[in-house]
């Protein structure tokens, strides 16, 4: 390779080009390295050279007034683009980005007044103008269409499978770029990409106008040898010979509008470089690639003529083997069959497969094919591990601790080294003992990050004993979750602060009592005492005006949490018991006026209120609490017109809390299932009564015999009228619980046959010929 312009077209991520590429670049030397990325990163690209960047990571670019109006811009080991920052910064090269800078694009986008929204990708499609996901979907593969045709004419059926088996498998670079660029020549001056929108049609224009500007200015500064290093798709028109004029593309550029940005590096995983994940230039294996680079870069043999399995370089066919074995150690870990032979048999299996195929190697597809056949005998289930595990991978990357960061994002940081909670992809579960200092400050971290909407860990129930002093999260960390720290950090400069100062602010936006208390427990579960008092004053204030019983409802479950559970989590909970006090009364006085004339949607949303409050009043362990709710039960009990669903609810309730026994019970039952009664209204007390529970039906003699004698006597028309309200109820039932009563009905009828049939067997005048008998045995 001689000075000038030299054109690297290559996908994004793709460990062949990557390969081609870093061998391309030590046989030209360059003096300069342009790559297609944005401008605006360049102040951080020399950290891209530390010994603590582990790649996958990726560059975010972000208006820092509106952080969410960001973009990420992701790096794996093998992208071809890493691959050549890492060439440039080792060889002590300039190296710069020429796409469209950042500022720009998102300026545009500002000024169409697109929906703010993190954008995953270096090349992405907008979703506003692709009409939604669909046209998402449509639009990344009309871009992704041309290969078809070049698939086709291989005699392929899949153009990313044609892209993989010709550059991205391939063990040497040859003259890869050459083709490529012959190849995309003809495609883009074929036509076959179709017409794109107008907008999408301007923004291209626009980026590859910026790029040939970039190589201009380096041919200018006096660089002789220039390696550009670009998506496949754009190198025919950055080929200097074939560039419109400069002032053309200054005209296409002149007074573009642009924003402040800034820009930082972020870990990022491997499962967030795949195309499902909604990255508009992701890949579908990214663990295969990763394996692909790592094994391909210590083989810098020429790749061998087609022929027998057997017959390639040695390093190649250890390839497989290698893959094989991992797949049997995933096997392996998960308490799965995977026997050294079989591992020998599944790599004979691939290699035949692609000897068949006209294949040197087996790629990822007879790898599949084999792992399915014999290591997984045919079975669905792991071949799904094996995709999550190793042909995506589980990977995270790192970012060096110099890396520019907010401070509350260096302090989120510093808190997880202190607290020994390691950032990681995978997700995993963690079981918390806040009678532990540290389980009990790992709590309260995670509890801020969730106030702030950074929803590293989701909080899951546990209950019995152990509820009451232990915590089980399910923790997982994500690449998107660095934008959520950036834009949390205008709150404060740490994640107390940040959060204290949220909950202050959410405190005066909140609109109803539920709201506020539900904002009260996420505070005192996160131990911001210096928000508590402010919110506090927000709960009494609301609180006070307040007149509908259902908000008082809903609000008192939370506070009632932590009035319960506040001496295990160290929170002061002196200050809301009489707030709590308040709730209980207004509640007790409140509700059987709130419970008249319900229609049935009104009646079904006031027994969840119920039961929640029923719920809380028991867990705050109050007497005086817990006498006056059973005296609001026994009105509602009494209470005539109450909708049957509340009215049996306050039945079982009182039944359950020993007010009533189970004669008394089976006695208000019986009334709700008079004959003289509305046969819907008697469905409705018996669902209220029964739901969620048949033990008490199977052990209760007496509610068993109310229950079975109004089902016998109901006429055939009501029968079917209400049948639909009965399953409804019993369908709520455990499966055994169902079960043992079908069964019990079942002895019933068989017991009344028996007694029907030895009536009708009976002898009238033999019986009777021995009454005189009797009564002078009994002297009668």
């Amino acid at each position: 390779m001689g000075e000038g312009v030299h054109i690297f077209g290559v996908r994004h991520h793709g460990p062949g080009s990557a390969r081609s590429l870093v061998r391309a670049l030590d046989e030209l030397g360059p003096d300069i390295v342009l790559v297609e990325g944005p401008p605006d990163a360049e102040g951080v690209l020399e950290l891209a050279g530390h010994e603590g960047m582990k790649p996958p990571v990726a560059m975010l670019v972000y208006v820092p007034e509106k952080p969410r109006r960001a973009v990420y811009y992701p790096l794996a080991a093998f992208s071809p683009e890493w691959q050549a920052i890492r060439y440039a910064l080792r060889a002590k090269v300039p190296v710069r980005f020429m796409d469209l800078p950042q500022a720009i694009q998102m300026a545009e986008e500002e000024g169409e007044k697109k929906e703010e929204a993190v954008v995953p990708a270096a090349e992405r499609v907008a979703p506003e103008e692709a009409g939604g996901a669909e046209g998402v979907a449509k639009a990344v593969e009309a871009r992704r269409d041309p290969l078809q045709f070049l698939a086709e004419a291989a005699g392929y059926s899949d153009g990313e499978r044609w892209w993989e088996h010709v550059v991205e498998e391939r063990q040497e670079s040859g003259e890869v770029f050459a083709a490529i660029l012959e190849a995309m020549t003809a495609l883009r001056n074929s036509g076959v990409a179709g017409t794109p929108s107008e907008a999408e049609a301007l923004r291209e224009s626009r980026r590859e106008a910026y790029m040939r500007q970039t190589i201009r200015a380096a041919r200018k500064e006096g660089f002789a040898r220039i390696a550009v290093v670009c998506g496949a798709w754009h190198a025919p028109v950055l080929v200097p010979e074939k560039m419109p004029a400069a002032k053309d593309d200054a005209a296409v550029l002149k007074g573009l509008a642009k924003v402040k940005v800034a820009a930082t590096w972020v870990p990022w995983t491997h499962g967030r470089l795949t195309f499902s994940s909604g990255y508009g230039a992701g890949v579908g294996s990214p663990g295969w690639y990763q394996h692909l680079w790592e094994r391909g870069s210590k083989s810098p043999s020429p790749q061998p003529s087609p022929g027998l399995p057997g017959e390639g370089d040695r390093e190649s066919r250890r390839s497989s083997i290698h893959w094989m074995t991992r797949v049997a150690h995933l096997l392996r870990g998960e308490d799965l069959d995977a026997s050294s032979a079989s591992v020998i048999e599944s790599v004979r299996l691939a290699e035949t497969l692609a000897s068949m195929r006209g294949r040197w190697l087996p790629g990822l597809a007879e790898l599949n094919e084999a792992s399915l056949a014999v290591l997984c005998q045919g079975n669905d289930a792991p071949m799904r591990l094996i995709h999550r595990r190793l042909i995506v991978g589980e990977a995270m990357g790192a970012v060096p601790e110099e890396t520019p960061a907010v401070p509350l994002q260096q302090d989120l940081l510093r808190e997880q080294k202190r607290l020994r909670l390691a950032a990681e992809a995978d997700e995993r579960a963690l079981d918390l003992d806040l009678r532990k200092e540290t389980d009990l400050e790992r709590s309260y971290l995670l509890h801020r990050l969730g106030l702030l909407g950074i929803a590293w860990g989701a909080a899951e129930r546990v209950h019995g004993k152990a509820g009451t002093f232990h915590e089980v999260w399910r923790l997982q960390w994500k690449p998107e979750f660095a934008v959520d720290v950036i834009a949390a950090a205008a709150w404060g400069n740490t994640v107390m602060d940040a959060a204290a100062a949220y909950a202050r602010d959410a405190a005066e936006k909140a609109g109803g009592l539920p709201a506020i208390t539900t904002l009260l427990e996420k505070v005192l579960l996160s131990n911001l005492s210096d928000a508590v008092e402010h919110v506090m004053r927000r709960v009494q204030a609301i609180s006070a005006v307040a007149s509908d019983v259902t908000h008082l409802m809903a609000a008192l479950p939370p506070m009632a949490g932590v009035m319960r559970y506040g001496n295990v989590r160290q929170t002061d909970t002196g200050m809301i018991a009489h707030v709590i006090d308040g709730l209980v009364t207004r509640i007790c006085i409140g509700l059987p006026p709130a419970t008249a004339s319900l229609n049935d949607e009104a009646a079904a949303a006031m027994f969840g209120h119920v039961m929640s409050t029923n719920a809380a009043v028991s867990l705050l362990q109050n007497p005086e609490h817990l006498s006056a709710w059973q005296g609001v039960l026994r009105q509602l009990a009494d209470q005539e017109n109450l909708h049957g669903l509340v009215a049996g609810r306050a039945v079982r309730l009182l039944l359950n809390g020993g007010v009533f026994s189970a004669d008394e019970a089976a006695r208000r039952m019986g009334l709700a299932l008079s004959p003289g009664g509305e046969p819907s209204h008697a469905a409705a007390w018996v669902e209220g009564f029964l739901k969620g529970s048949g033990l008490l039906l199977l052990h209760d003699e007496p509610l068993w015999a109310v229950i079975d004698r109004w089902v016998s006597e109901l006429p055939g028309e009501t029968f079917t009228a209400v049948l639909p309200l009965l399953r409804r109820t019993f369908s709520t039932f455990a499966p055994p619980e169902r079960r043992q009563m079908g069964e019990r009905v079942r002895r019933g009828r068989i017991g009344q046959a028996a007694q029907a049939a030895d009536a009708e067997a009976i002898d009238a005048a033999r019986a009777g010929a021995v009454l005189p008998l009797i009564r002078m045995l009994l002297g009668v």
